[in-house]
């Protein structure tokens, strides 16, 4: 058995997670391989789990611009030495959740969502349950009832304090089964939740695995004690305080995606325009510039994070405008509803709780009715 578990088997943890393990393991600072368990049963799917199988890994390639200069370089990342498909192999999952010392996710924007087919009849049989936090009810009483060691669950969904959100909906879901005080005590305080940040463009998936990723790449933890890492890395940073990260990222970097991908369907841009194209238009520059300098920049200001929130737009624009990325706005479109309300509310709830005058006109034309939901301060 395999230390790490991971579920999920999208491109982004392809390129990021999977690939800082495999080259931690290289230097000897990971904890060990990774099992990776594929939630749904698509044709699809079944390719991808049996080339996650294969012994001599995937590649990723690395495309983009360090200090100015062009970089490529790809690698092979076989730190995943174990694929399971959650229907199909459901106790070998749960033999692998009783292992492993950190279970990892990225479910997509949906993932937390419960199903109303789970329920507690599930802990007697070794049937999957379909939502992601059903699961883990399943598999965290397995370990509980094994007197495992204490596992730290590290979610990698773009949710802010994912690994308390997640703690939170796994708990209550447990109290709905009338499970016994015992196992929620360990869930509420003896599994570790980490609240985490992921931050990396992954434009293109390979087929069947594999992933075509920008450069930079970064993961910010939350300490937690008891908390044990999947391995060190350059691009692991553990704090104290996770929000100032989640803000710039937010604010900047997924605002700025969305509020491109607004334009590109109002507008009814070309169906294969990339975020390269878009930011070589003129016009579609000259707008989302305006949305970071005016309705955005003043946010951070009014913080004391001028200077921090500066430098990473700096390198929020270099990214944009990476010539070996195909970042295609469809993708960054898709759930784009949900994305808006996630991206642009706060930037307007910020503005209001700091008391600044901000007309913030152009991310409130993209919210249309949406920005119904910005609370006003008392």
């Amino acid at each position: 058995m395999h230390p790490i578990l991971q579920f999920g088997t999208s491109r982004f943890l392809q390129a990021h997670v999977d690939l800082f393990v495999s080259e931690a393991l290289a230097a000897g600072n990971a904890l060990g391989n990774i099992t990776i368990v594929q939630t749904t049963g698509s044709a699809g799917s079944a390719r991808r789990v049996a080339a996650f199988r294969q012994a001599d890994g995937y590649p990723v390639i690395v495309r983009g611009c360090v200090a100015g200069a062009p970089f490529q370089r790809e690698q092979r990342v076989t730190s995943v030495a174990n694929a399971l498909q959650a229907d199909q192999d459901w106790p070998q999952v749960v033999e692998a959740a009783v292992a492993a010392q950190v279970i990892v996710s990225n479910t997509g924007d949906r993932g937390y969502e419960l199903n109303p087919s789970d329920s507690a009849l599930l802990l007697e049989t070794w049937c999957a349950p379909r939502s992601f936090p059903a699961k883990l009810v399943v598999l965290l009483h397995a370990r509980y009832l094994r007197g495992a060691a204490p596992v730290t669950l590290m979610p990698c969904e773009l949710i802010a304090n994912n690994g308390s959100v997640l703690r939170d909906i796994v708990l209550d879901l447990a109290r709905a089964w009338h499970m016994d005080g015992g196992f929620i005590h360990y869930l509420a305080h003896t599994c570790v939740w980490v609240n985490s940040l992921v931050d990396r463009i992954v434009s293109e998936a390979l087929e069947p695995v594999g992933a075509v990723a920008e450069p930079y790449a970064l993961w910010a933890i939350e300490a937690q004690p008891g908390m044990v890492l999947p391995c060190t890395h350059p691009s692991i940073v553990v704090t104290e305080r996770l929000e100032p990260y989640e803000r710039r990222k937010l604010l900047m970097l997924n605002l700025g995606h969305s509020f491109l991908a607004e334009q590109w369907l109002r507008d009814g841009r070309p169906a294969d325009e990339t975020v390269l194209q878009a930011m070589a238009d003129p016009v579609l520059r000259a707008a989302l510039e305006a949305v970071w300098e005016e309705e955005v920049l003043p946010l951070f200001a009014a913080l004391g994070e001028r200077e921090m929130s500066r430098a990473y737009l700096a390198e929020v624009r270099d990214r944009f405008n990476n010539p070996y990325l195909a970042h295609r706005l469809a993708d960054i479109a898709q759930n784009h509803e949900e994305k808006k309300r996630r991206r642009f509310v706060p930037a307007l709830q910020l503005a209001a709780e700091l008391g600044l005058d901000l007309q913030q006109k152009r991310l409130r034309a993209a919210l249309d009715g949406t920005r119904l939901a910005v609370k006003e301060p008392a």
